[in-house]
């Protein structure tokens, strides 16, 4: 996968967000790590307060829910601002699938691409490795 110049980075899983910034070029890409946001992860939904059963997800679960929509949330508003261009979303399984739910149209357009995997922790040539070995 190429990254242009100032494509976004973000690794999410279902607790942690962090991002990187391509400061190279498509050739030679070179993420710097940026500062990860401060998420408002309130939206829990109205199950948080039932016992867990098969019928109803556990509250790990509602919170690692709650942290993908923020983490959405605040990569729309990025986006719909014009603050990123180009974006790249590298997440665990689950919580890939449940970012895809709150994608705004807008986002979709500037996605470059999505992998499916937990990199969290990683460093940018590791996440560069990943990117590549897709």
């Amino acid at each position: 996968m190429l990254l242009a110049h100032g494509t976004v980075i973000a690794l999410v899983d279902g607790k942690q967000f962090e991002l990187f910034k391509n400061a190279g070029n498509e050739a030679e890409p070179d993420l710097a790590s940026m500062p990860a946001p401060k998420l408002d992860e309130h939206n829990k939904g109205a199950g948080a307060h039932h016992y867990s059963s098969s019928g109803n997800p556990t509250g790990h679960l509602l919170d690692e829910d709650a942290h993908a929509a923020a983490v959405a949330d605040w990569l729309n508003q990025q986006v719909l601002g014009h603050k990123i261009e180009h974006l790249v979303v590298i997440a665990a399984p689950r919580t890939l699938g449940e970012l895809r739910r709150h994608y705004h149209k807008q986002l979709e357009s500037v996605l470059q691409g999505e992998l499916s995997k937990d990199l969290i922790g990683k460093t940018g040539p590791e996440v560069i490795a990943a990117l590549r070995g897709k």
